[in-house]
């Protein structure tokens, strides 16, 4: 009888300071997440939603500042600029933070930190967007703040105000994280669709995007109850952003990108797509299907997975995994961006 060994299983694999942060981040959003659904902002504000203001001056290479868009509805967005390539034309990246569409800010400390590790390290000029939050305001109020930013670029007049000469909006790429994820894939195929004047959005980075649907996946089930997500909180994120009066359906379209309502894009000119996933996301079976999905429609797509990970790993800068994603994301934008010929 011959003896067999499988393989070591993954495991997850976080450090203990890693650890009590997600821990933190996750009991006070489970608390300031009510029943009702509403939010205690108050309390949210008072246990997490600590603010970082733009720097005016270089700090570790990357300057700030903050543009107003509509100040009826708060929407603004905070520009990263890599100071040390002031010579160089750059990509734009515009991007939206992740919280369940319901949490979270660009001038919240851990988005301020990733955006500006994105000026940097890729290089390129960096647009976080701050949209409206659920329950206040449900879809599409999100998306269409997102959409919104684009358009307002596309302007020469704002562009020149708002951004570097050597910001180059034809080399445009949009990204996110979880909710800014989902954000990224359906302002990009509203893009597709809308006839810009100077702005081309030529690639999207979608880390970990927040879809779901009806059915219960493998990944759902299975890892419910790991770092962030389970299925208890995405039932609430999705209850309290989903339209009202169309009845709560997570087959929703804007939620299940992927499914038996999905929009057909096989005939439109997507950008091409970047999708990061993680072994214990338990929303990793969605962003497979987000994957292939795309790969299916014909669509130039890449898929990046991480194994040992969880929901937005990427955010803490002492995880390798973290340093590593931020070069691929480096990379994709290179390649992408190489075919594509400067203002």
């Amino acid at each position: 009888m011959v003896a067999t060994t499988k393989p070591p299983q993954p495991s997850l694999s976080l450090p203990w300071k890693t650890r009590i942060h997600i821990s933190l981040f996750s009991a006070v959003t489970e608390a300031c997440s009510r029943k009702n659904g509403t939010v205690n902002r108050g309390l949210l504000k008072y246990l997490l939603d600590f603010r970082t203001p733009p720097t005016s001056k270089s700090v570790n290479g990357v300057a700030s500042h903050d543009v107003v868009v509509d100040e009826t509805r708060n929407l603004w967005f905070r520009v990263y600029v890599p100071t040390q390539h002031a010579g160089e034309d750059l990509p734009v990246i515009v991007f939206f933070h992740g919280g369940g569409f319901a949490f979270l800010s660009p001038d919240v400390e851990m988005y301020d930190v990733v955006c500006r590790r994105f000026a940097r390290k890729v290089p390129a000029i960096v647009v976080s967007v701050n949209y409206r939050l659920s329950p206040e305001h449900r879809y599409p109020a999100q998306h269409d703040d997102c959409f919104d930013v684009l358009t307002f670029l596309d302007d020469e007049e704002n562009r020149s105000k708002c951004l570097p000469e050597n910001a180059n909006m034809l080399r445009c790429f949009i990204a996110g994280d979880s909710a800014g994820g989902n954000l990224a894939h359906h302002v990009a195929q509203r893009a597709c669709e809308f006839n810009f004047r100077r702005l081309k959005v030529i690639g999207v980075v979608a880390i970990q995007p927040f879809f779901g649907g009806e059915e219960r996946t493998d990944s759902e089930t299975r890892l419910d109850g790991t770092p962030i997500v389970s299925k208890r909180r995405t039932d609430w994120f999705w209850k309290v952003f989903l339209p009202k009066g169309e009845g709560f359906n997570r087959d929703h379209p804007i939620s299940n990108v992927s499914g038996p309502n999905a929009v057909d894009i096989s005939k439109v000119d997507f950008p091409a797509t970047m999708v990061v996933v993680a072994g214990f996301d338990p929303l990793y079976d969605w962003q497979k299907r987000y994957y292939k999905w795309l790969k299916e429609s014909g669509k130039e797509v890449c898929l990046f997975e991480y194994p040992n990970m969880c929901h937005a790993f990427y955010l803490f800068p002492e995880l390798a995994e973290s340093e590593h994603l931020f070069g691929q994301v480096k990379d994709f934008i290179e390649k992408v961006s190489s075919n594509v010929a400067t203002l």
